[in-house]
């Protein structure tokens, strides 16, 4: 599993000189195609030299532009990706100890791969926006990650109040469509094979003014074009389907971040909670 250009960008992003910015703007707002026109094409779009483009692709850590290309090549058929183009790494007369050694394999390098590619900055970020007491938090997602969505804010409206999970149902959620604005933060999951219902919903709340947090895999929805934090996760499995184990632990990982930064207020809120349950029965 190699590192892909988005999560070199996120590396340097800090120390970029202001045309190597405009490269890296031009790069995220129409990923992975603008890097896959000629150097002068890029240098052209971004409004920088051509020496330029290529100065900037050998501090990403690329050979030269064509490696670089090859890369986003690489991406581009990761993105599209799917169950009956991903073969399985084991068969079917494969031993189930064959299996469990495998799922070992590929769920540990999934973990640590996203762990050390973690942006700690739009992590911090993301952290900030959730534990902002003005805001209202809505999580949403797709077909199999609206499974991430609801899991998520199960958490959150355990610590801290205002938060929902939203079904984006089309044609059936115009309440929300006009309500969301200045005021929301909406966390967004989306995967490949990237769900346009749920892109289109993210972008409509952008346009509102709300703000996006975006869970994707390495390969980036197209959401992350306008998404103010971006947190992928890799997504590798041992059968031909997506995993979620990464983007979970993820997702765990800001809930401890959140717990961690609201502190009193949220221990306050956690125990009114368990005051209300008290004599039931509940999952824990």
């Amino acid at each position: 599993m190699g590192v892909t250009v988005a999560a070199r960008l996120r590396r340097v992003q800090g120390g970029l000189s202001r045309a190597e910015m405009k490269i890296a703007r031009e790069l995220t707002a129409n990923y992975p195609a603008a890097g896959l026109n000629s150097a002068s094409g890029l240098a052209s779009q971004a409004g920088v030299s051509a020496p330029t483009v290529v100065r900037f692709v050998a501090r990403l850590g690329f050979d030269g532009y064509r490696q670089f290309q090859q890369s986003l090549r690489e991406e581009v058929q990761a993105r599209q990706a799917s169950p009956l183009t991903l073969a399985p790494v084991i068969g079917a007369d494969s031993p189930t100890s064959e299996l469990v050694e495998a799922a070992r394999q590929v769920g540990t390098a999934t973990l640590g791969q996203t762990f050390a590619t973690l942006p700690e900055q739009e992590f911090d970020r993301a952290v900030e926006l959730i534990c902002d007491p003005a805001k209202r938090i809505a999580c949403f997602g797709g077909r199999f990650s609206q499974l991430l969505a609801e899991y998520l804010d199960l958490h959150l409206r355990v610590l801290r109040p205002g938060t929902i999970v939203h079904t984006p149902t089309p044609g059936r959620d115009a309440g929300f469509r006009v309500d969301v604005g200045r005021r929301d933060v909406c966390v967004v999951f989306d995967f490949r094979r990237y769900q346009d219902d749920t892109v289109e919903l993210a972008r409509h709340a952008h346009e509102r003014g709300a703000k996006i947090v975006l869970f994707t895999d390495p390969w980036l929805s197209p959401a992350a074009e306008f998404a103010d934090v971006v947190l992928p996760a890799r997504v590798e499995a041992p059968s031909p389907f997506d995993s979620i184990v990464a983007p979970v632990a993820l997702a765990e990982t800001l809930v401890a971040a959140v717990h961690a930064r609201l502190g009193p207020a949220a221990e306050e809120r956690m125990r009114a909670a368990e005051d209300t349950l008290r004599g039931g029965t509940q999952d824990s």
